[in-house]
């Protein structure tokens, strides 16, 4: 399935993958790990881009995300980018890319998703081997959200603020988010969505994505257009 070209949009939540090149490593340890978060802020703020969630794994990373100026996003990825290239080829001796190409993304539907969306990201550590609860996992925004930890990277979006009045009710009221498994349709449906760079949302956001960007999201119809038959056209020989 083809990729659409990327959008960036000011005022959008925007989730972000982006993978080490043939999925080997990228964080070795945790100096790695802080280095990258440490980037992740500085960049964030010069790009003027609100950090939801993210989770760093060993081979990859995910954020959620979402810009207040035009091109923000993109801007933030290449500045990160660069910086934690630079600072991995120096440390470990090494030269060339670090990531799979460009890092995939996909806008949401807050409204419809973004919750969802903070979970998708934070249960990953789930799928490491060794990690058995979410607590146990030092490198995500979880740890912010149930309210054990608090981290200044996170701008949390106006959604996840309605769910409670302070942020001891907020955390509570997320935490109890994780006691329900995860629907495994709406896990694949939201990781194809990124991966292939898709909207993720209903067909009146996606009129609304289409209006604002002057330009198609939704992935055209399978097959090839219906051939008019010979006859029907004006002049055509008989045969």
């Amino acid at each position: 399935m083809a990729r659409f070209r990327r959008l960036n949009l000011i005022n959008i939540p925007q989730l972000i993958v982006q993978t080490g090149k043939v999925n080997q490593a990228c964080f070795y340890d945790s100096e790695d790990y802080r280095f990258y978060l440490k980037s992740l802020k500085a960049a964030a703020d010069q790009y003027l881009c609100d950090i939801h969630a993210y989770v760093l794994l060993a081979n990859s990373v995910q954020i959620l995300a979402t810009p207040k100026v035009p091109n923000g996003i993109s801007s933030m990825m290449q500045s990160l980018g660069r910086r934690y290239v630079q600072y991995a080829n120096h440390r470990y001796q090494r030269s060339g890319s670090l990531w799979e190409g460009r890092y995939k993304s996909s806008l949401i539907d807050a409204n419809s998703y973004l919750l969802s969306c903070y979970r998708f990201v934070e249960l990953r550590p789930l799928e490491l081997r060794g990690v058995e609860e979410l607590e146990d996992y030092p490198w995500s925004s979880f740890h912010h959200h149930s309210g054990t930890e608090l981290n200044d990277l996170i701008t949390d979006h106006s959604l996840y603020e309605t769910l409670g009045d302070d942020s001891a009710e907020r955390a509570e009221a997320y935490t109890q988010l994780f006691r329900y498994a995860f629907d495994p349709g709406l896990l694949a449906y939201i990781a194809e969505t990124v991966q292939l760079g898709r909207v993720l949302g209903g067909d009146r956001f996606k009129d609304q994505i289409e209006q604002i960007a002057d330009r198609r999201v939704r992935p055209l119809k399978r097959g090839r257009p219906r051939k008019e038959a010979a006859s029907d056209e004006p002049g055509a020989a008989s045969t």
